[in-house]
């Protein structure tokens, strides 16, 4: 589903260049659950930011299901991924003005979708999430577990194949932690693609894969025993 071939970022600031990922070979296959660790600064959320087509690698090709993506034009690339990856970040990124069913529905107003199926599809979202008693509320009214999975809501009403976490519980106690990751388990189960960037070493070991980065390179690659 996802290759990376001699995938390099570089930074420029004035004379001074940093390589925040150096030439990274990597695939991962549909249905795989993938975490990705290392220390501040190693490069993790810089990958997924290149796997999420929110940043261009400087050099090498990334292939998405079959097709070399790096070079291709914004548009294009913001077709591709809102209609084939989905986001949850640690700081929700909600929107405050809108309600969480419109906050929600958000997603497939950008597809295109009619007013009906939209209406349908985050209804039965937001139900299956267990927030649909919240549709009528704003972000603020909510605990951060609750906007949490609001925002895994949002990632998944437009049947991405692929969701990418960044932190995803790293605004959140232990107890609301936990049942993110059980929501990503579970929806990974159900077959959707799911790389995730964690300090955690619990939560890493959750996935049936760990990357380990350190200095933009993979220094570790590892099956987790099932």
């Amino acid at each position: 589903m996802i290759k990376l071939v001699g995938v390099s970022k570089i930074h420029q600031a004035g004379e001074i260049q940093t390589t925040a990922l150096d030439r990274i070979d990597l695939e991962i296959e549909a249905g795989e659950y993938v975490a990705i660790t290392g220390p501040s600064g190693c490069g993790k959320s810089t990958m997924l930011g290149i796997l999420g087509l929110l940043d261009v690698p400087s050099h090498g090709e990334y292939w998405f299901e079959g097709q070399n993506v790096a070079g291709w034009s914004e548009s294009k690339l913001n077709q591709l991924r809102r209609g084939r990856i989905g986001f949850i970040f640690q700081s929700f990124n909600l929107i405050e003005e809108l309600t969480v069913f419109e906050n929600v529905e958000l997603a497939l107003e950008y597809n295109g979708t009619p007013a009906r199926e939209r209406r349908e599809r985050v209804t039965a979202m937001l139900a299956k999430l267990g927030v649909g008693h919240r549709a009528s509320h704003r972000p603020s009214q909510l605990s951060g577990g609750q906007q949490q999975r609001v925002a895994i809501a949002r990632a998944l009403v437009a049947g991405p194949a692929v969701l990418l976490a960044d932190e995803p519980t790293g605004n959140l106690d232990t107890a609301h932690g936990d049942e993110v990751m059980r929501l990503l388990r579970e929806i990974n189960a159900e077959g959707t693609t799911v790389v995730m960037v964690t300090h955690s070493p619990d939560h890493a070991a959750q996935a049936s894969r760990t990357l380990n980065l350190l200095d933009g390179r993979i220094m570790v690659d590892v099956l987790q025993a099932a």
